[in-house]
């Protein structure tokens, strides 16, 4: 834990990525001018990765403007002693509204009605109720508690896949092993990058999944895009979004676009906003001074 005192005199850096918008927001915050690039003496860094130059002992606290940190602790080795946190702000309510656009697009056969439209032909498609239809979530955080919040207000059962026994999380309908078999309409994938959830969608958990159209909104690398294409070809999945992908961007001859029924969405369910770093990073701010654990905290050993 951060010494309040030392907090207390830490300067502010942010770095390339974050913008001047973000900046100015950050100063008007926290009553601190930002800085750009290293300095000398304490400070805290605000950005998505973490140069070599800020590696020093002089660095108290490192604030991600990203909600995942995988990239960053890539590596494998973090800092000892400095607190890692991150931004999540709107992205729950951002990429639950993602799911729920799709799961309905879907039930009121939008990708047909556009194809019909672009062949001028005239012709009815019975459309479908989501209430009372089953939805999968793995990753069952902020983002997955978000999305199965939503959708349960629309009627649709949501199901926790949990990789470790717990009670029914918040806005979810029952809990299940994650490798327990479930009857389900939509499977949305939501998880964190770890050792742990690498390729964590194989031609195994594919081929259980019995039809269901597949989301994926957490972290490309988690899914086996080859078992993915085999289970689209022989019908275990029946369609596909993918808003993220292990390589990216996907150029235009990336095995992704020759996917059958599935769309590519360019990583954009959950845009993080210049006032979401803005308003994590105070409230982290506030937490650490209070000498108090931010609940924006990664555990980098966990990686999440």
């Amino acid at each position: 834990m951060i010494a309040p005192a030392l907090l207390d005199r830490a300067r502010i850096v942010a770095g390339p990525e974050v913008g001047e918008a973000a900046v100015r927001g950050l100063a008007a915050a926290t009553g601190r001018p930002v800085e750009r690039g290293p300095v000398e003496g304490p400070f805290v860094y605000v950005g998505a990765s973490l140069p070599d130059a800020v590696r020093g002992a002089d660095l108290v606290w490192f604030h991600s403007v990203n909600a995942g940190t995988d990239a960053l602790l890539r590596s494998g080795t973090w800092p000892d002693g400095v607190p890692l946190t991150r931004t999540v702000g709107r992205m729950g309510e951002r990429i639950a509204q993602y799911v729920l656009g799709w799961v309905l697009a879907e039930c009121q056969s939008v990708p047909e009605f556009a194809a019909q439209h672009a062949r001028a032909e005239w012709r009815r498609i019975d459309s479908e109720l989501v209430a009372g239809q089953t939805a999968v979530v793995h990753g069952i955080g902020r983002i997955g508690s978000a999305v199965a919040t939503l959708l349960g207000a629309c009627g649709i059962r949501t199901v926790a896949a949990a990789r470790t026994p717990r009670p029914v999380p918040p806005g979810f309908d029952a809990v299940v092993p994650a490798d327990e078999p479930v009857a389900a309409r939509w499977v949305v994938a939501a998880l964190p990058l770890t050792g742990a959830t690498t390729g964590y969608f194989g031609a195994d958990r594919f081929a259980a999944m019995g039809g269901a159209t597949f989301l994926n909104v957490g972290r490309g690398a988690t899914v086996d895009l080859g078992a993915l294409e085999g289970a689209l070809r022989s019908g275990a999945v029946g369609r596909a979004v993918l808003d993220v992908l292990a390589d990216e961007p996907a150029v235009p001859g990336d095995a992704c676009w020759r996917l059958p029924r599935t769309v590519v969405t360019s990583h954009s369910a959950g845009i993080t906003a210049d006032e979401d770093i803005v308003t994590d990073f105070a409230a982290c701010l506030r937490e650490l001074s209070a000498g108090r654990v931010p609940a924006l905290t990664v555990d980098t050993g966990r990686g999440y």
